[in-house]
């Protein structure tokens, strides 16, 4: 299959959109920006189109879908109960980055969530995004348009990169602003679940609606036969081919440990812009430690620049576990493994 990257414009927008309209309606896919990452696009409600996705992505198919809208209304036939924090949460947090899950309907299909009797749910703000929703006229399912494990996609490049000959069409709309997934949270329980941290965090929707529980899954990995309730959670995710450790503690000692690996052959580091200057071994910057959103945007990118500098380890500085930076940590050490490392302790 012969994979076309467009670039989106005034002059071709129509005509584009029209373009992955009809590849859609098929059951073909489309890779096409969000605000978060690449999403790599087909007809939720039809079951080849959720198989196509995961055989592209090379996905398990216990890894439940998120199912992307336009319109708020659009919920009402994808689901089969809608409590009250949902209106609330979509009324501050919509369009925007939050996925909430809800009790599914009869027209969702199995392939599209996992098998689960929950959907997911997301209105992306990227207009390029709601655009291509509201063409098509259905639902969109589009988990991240990378190949399973990988980092996700921030460009269409890196969705090209990973996704060449799979899919018939990427429509490049630059880079995405926010650079990690949507945050995840279930309400089709007894109460509200955080399954994944994102840019909208714990703190932003405790001032909606109250008191939220967290999964123990965000920060450690699934029993060995517990099904993922949200993407990105019983898998190994977001790695680069190099060997990946976080390594908590201060600035001071962070650098001090690199001091000590720094014969290993291969190795860099993951840093902070204000520590990087410091750094004894070849590094690549992920933001500034002050500045959260920073972090966010460069993760994915780093780590996919790791792969073009052959790293064949590599030891991330750990950020916070609070606010938006614990939604970086989240994928951190998801990318490591869960391998993590504690410096500077007496």
């Amino acid at each position: 299959m012969k994979t076309s990257v467009i670039s989106i414009s005034e002059q071709n927008e129509q005509k584009l959109l029209s373009k992955a309209r009809k590849i859609m309606s098929r059951g073909g896919l489309v890779a096409f920006p969000t605000e978060t990452v690449y999403g790599l696009g087909g007809n939720a409600l039809k079951k080849k189109a959720a198989a196509k996705i995961y055989k592209a992505k090379g996905r398990p198919s216990d890894n439940p879908l998120i199912v992307h809208i336009a319109e708020i209304d659009e919920v009402y036939s994808l689901a089969s109960e809608i409590p009250d924090e949902f209106f609330k949460l979509a009324e501050n947090f919509w369009p925007g980055p939050l996925t909430m899950i809800l009790k599914k309907s009869s027209i969702v299909p199995d392939e599209t969530t996992g098998a689960l009797n929950t959907v997911a749910i997301r209105m992306p703000s990227h207009p390029i995004a709601r655009k291509l929703i509201s063409s098509c006229g259905f639902p969109i399912a589009a988990p991240s348009a990378n190949s399973s494990g990988k980092p996700s996609p921030t460009s269409a490049s890196h969705v090209f990169t990973d996704l060449n000959g799979k899919i018939p069409l990427i429509i490049d709309g630059g880079d995405c602003q926010i650079g990690i997934e949507s945050t995840v949270l279930s309400l089709a329980g007894d109460k509200p679940l955080l399954l994944r941290p994102g840019a909208i965090t714990k703190e932003m929707i405790e001032s909606v609606i109250g008191e939220i529980s967290v999964s123990e899954g965000i920060l450690s990995p699934l029993m060995e036969n517990e099904a993922p309730q949200s993407p990105g959670m019983k898998y190994k995710h977001y790695s680069p081919k190099a060997d990946v450790t976080v390594v908590e503690g201060s600035s001071a000692d962070f650098i001090a440990f690199l001091e000590e690996i720094k014969s290993e052959v291969g190795a860099y580091a993951l840093c902070y812009e204000e520590e990087a200057h410091l750094s004894p071994i070849p590094y690549l910057i992920f933001g500034k430690f002050s500045d959260e959103l920073s972090q966010a945007s460069a993760l994915f990118s780093a780590l996919r620049e790791f792969d073009e500098m052959e790293a064949l380890r590599v030891y991330a500085h750990s950020p916070k576990t609070s606010g938006i930076s614990l939604a970086v940590y989240n994928r951190l050490i998801r990318a490591a493994g869960f391998k993590v490392i504690k410096v500077g302790e007496k």
